[in-house]
């Protein structure tokens, strides 16, 4: 069981739900064909393998989650964060609140049992712009199909969680919890940055997905995201204003703390 960190009254420790493996193909670029084809051509491996994480937050009322993964829905190389859980301590029964960063499986499908939620106590906070987008069933066959698991999941998630559902529009969540906006993966993609004074933690969901490629250039992306110029404009953002506030950060696909540094005309990490 990794070691839990403290950021103001919370004790946050990352729990690792297993590796998804992106096809290089699905690698995009949010300015320019060519410099994305050139690096699908000089990458030396079929996929981009990352870290699927969600986060443990021990606090004065209980158990948070910042995300759930995937459960068992997208195999066995995944949903390992439930036994993580157990781990633990943490039974599903125990969790008061899952905060998401957004509504894509490998955040929000660990919501859901077989037959119906898998914390039966829990209040689901969510992005209410990607609710509100998701939410639309109308909308789903404008987007293209490998797009559109939000819609189903958002159907899912009112069916399954009724009135714990609580759509929030950004700002302050929980004390010492503020949501902030970091639209382009989807409509509402959020972060949540957690704790007070001098050192506090920013969780960006999926602001990151492959660092050895966006710290060098934020224009690159995965076809995943719904607006990849306001996702690099989102993450040029974030990396500022984590580099000058110097927030420590970790996200969906981040492995373990880091500092973000700026380094001349590019980003690095450092472990924080």
């Amino acid at each position: 069981m990794p070691d839990g960190r403290r950021f103001g009254s919370y004790e946050v420790t990352v729990l690792i739900d297993g590796v998804y493996k992106a096809p290089i193909e699905h690698l995009a670029h949010a300015s320019s064909e060519t410099v994305r084809d050139a690096a699908v051509a000089a990458w030396a491996e079929p996929t981009v393998d990352m870290d699927v994480n969600l986060f443990l937050l021990r606090g004065p009322d209980g158990v948070t989650l910042v995300d759930a993964g995937t459960g068992p829905f997208w195999g066995p190389q995944l949903g390992l964060g439930r036994a993580a859980l157990a781990g633990a301590g943490v039974q599903p029964e125990d969790v008061k609140r899952v905060l998401l960063t957004h509504l894509h499986g490998d955040h929000a499908l660990g919501l859901f049992a077989d037959d119906g939620a898998y914390f039966p106590k829990a209040e689901i906070v969510v992005p209410k712009p990607d609710l509100d987008f998701f939410g639309k069933s109308a909308l789903k066959e404008t987007v293209p199909t490998y797009r559109r698991g939000g819609f189903d999941i958002a159907a899912r998630l009112l069916a399954t969680y009724g009135e714990r559902v609580k759509p929030v529009p950004g700002g302050p969540v929980l004390p010492e919890i503020e949501a902030i906006a970091m639209p382009g993966h989807t409509p509402g993609h959020f972060g949540y940055l957690i704790g007070k004074g001098a050192e506090r933690l920013v969780l960006w969901g999926d602001l990151v997905h492959a660092p050895a490629l966006q710290l060098d250039d934020p224009d690159f992306c995965f076809i995943y995201d719904a607006d990849a110029a306001q996702g690099a404009a989102s993450r040029r953002a974030i990396f500022a204003r984590a580099a000058e506030e110097r927030w420590v950060a970790s996200g969906g696909h981040v492995s373990g703390f880091v500092h973000v540094e700026r380094a001349g005309d590019v980003w690095r990490f450092t472990r924080a």
